[in-house]
């Protein structure tokens, strides 16, 4: 069983708006970072993005820290998967409900945020694998789950007609998709600034600290202070938890990724495969991005990845052994991003166990990008004390307590967002 989190009903049931208190400590708060905020969220990616979003759409007031710019890590250099598929048996819940915003990111952000409902299949390519494939989805019908739905060789022609002839079946869930990383982020942030969040970018976030009733949160400039504190720091949260004594084991890992030149239109649903890493998209102008958590190499202190093209070619080799008639298809460019990965394989989510008004969210092991959404208006709810029949006990940061692991990560002098 999992360790529960004593504290995790201990959060914020609501907002009074006020001027920010005078700060008698040794942290000067300069009058142009006052925040002004109920809440400051330290990340700008898509999960701090849509913690602040349903926040501030509940008349919280908001500051943002982005350490470089929004999108900049995991949230701006995946692949764009809106994946339900395929999924860790705890994260279904909150993914089923995150793609149900996704299906209505029109009423939420006053645009698609770039999404398109394309399906996705995972493809069997031997009876083996197909078996497999059976066995999960009787394993998730047999939980309540009915979303992924097993299929054979004649449904796959019919949605992947070029597909090669030795692929057996796979999982179908219709009701998956994609998105443009970018352009899905910058939509949140838009939304959120327009119910006035106030981002700042190039703030690091250096050291944070509890009072007696606020949070303190240096930075290069000087030092904030809100109510509530919310990480969604990505690779680098992990060392911001540990400030406050609760060590995550997390790494991370620099996820691969390449984007071909253009080709006639061949692919509408995205791919994954059973049996070999894959990830597989073809986009509306025709070029086809490929991956599959082929992990490269991390700079931690310089805060980028990098592509280790020997290992990238083994997505190279899936693609055109599924799709013969790639073979021949240049590749326009290749990236590495910087993803956090747990030790359990599930993210962080949640109220602190150890100190009041602190909640995560970080840790999403390579398929946070789909949950952004659905993660943060539940912890926007938790927040503000609101009920929700999603729980966040699989993935409360007191599942690591008893845990004597250290943290796999490189050391550095300055926490960053």
């Amino acid at each position: 069983m999992r360790a529960r989190c004593p504290q995790a009903t201990s959060v914020t049931t609501g907002f009074v708006r006020r001027s920010s208190p005078s700060h008698s400590g040794s942290w000067p708060v300069t009058e142009r970072l006052r925040s002004g905020a109920d809440v400051l969220v330290i990340g700008g990616g898509i999960h701090g993005l849509s913690t602040a979003l349903h926040l501030a759409r509940a008349g919280v007031r908001v500051t943002v820290l982005e350490a470089e710019y929004c999108g900049r890590h995991a949230s701006g250099v995946n692949a764009g998967g809106v994946r339900t598929l395929g999924r860790h048996v705890a994260e279904i819940p909150l993914a089923l409900a995150s793609r149900t915003l996704w299906h209505g990111l029109q009423d939420v952000l006053g645009e698609d945020g770039g999404f398109v409902a394309s399906g996705q299949l995972k493809l069997a390519e031997n009876d083996a694998e197909l078996q497999e494939c059976q066995r999960r989805v009787e394993q998730l019908h047999a939980l309540g789950f009915t979303h992924e739905v097993l299929i054979d060789r004649q449904q796959v022609l019919e949605l992947v007609p070029t597909v090669a002839p030795h692929v057996v079946g796979g999982i179908w869930v219709g009701g998956d998709g994609y998105a443009v990383p970018y352009h899905t982020v910058t939509a949140f942030r838009l939304a959120a600034q327009r119910l006035g969040v106030r981002v700042l970018e190039q703030t690091p976030a250096l050291r944070i600290e509890r009072s007696a009733t606020h949070w303190r949160v240096e930075t290069r400039s000087g030092v904030l202070q809100a109510e509530h504190l919310v990480v969604t720091a990505g690779a680098w949260a992990a060392q911001l938890a540990a400030q406050v004594g609760e060590p995550v084991p997390v790494h991370p890992q620099g996820l691969m990724l390449m984007v071909t030149h253009r080709v006639a239109p061949f692919c509408a649903p995205v791919l994954g495969a059973t049996g070999r890493a894959l990830s597989f998209k073809q986009f509306a102008n025709g070029t086809v991005v490929i991956g599959g958590k082929l992990v490269g190499s991390v700079e931690f202190a310089a805060r980028h990845g990098e592509v280790q093209m020997d290992r990238l070619s083994t997505s190279a080799r899936t693609v055109t052994d599924l799709f013969p008639h790639l073979r021949n298809l240049g590749v326009n460019r290749v990236w590495a991003g910087v993803e956090a990965f747990t030790a359990d394989d599930i993210p962080v989510i949640g109220a602190s166990c150890k100190t009041d008004k602190l909640s995560y969210s970080f840790g999403f092991c390579g398929s946070g990008f789909q949950m952004g959404p659905g993660t943060g208006q539940r912890l926007a709810q938790q927040i503000l004390g609101e009920p929700s029949p999603i729980s966040l006990d699989p993935f409360s940061i007191g599942r690591f307590a008893q845990s004597a692991t250290t943290l796999e990560q490189p050391a550095t002098s300055l926490i960053h967002s």
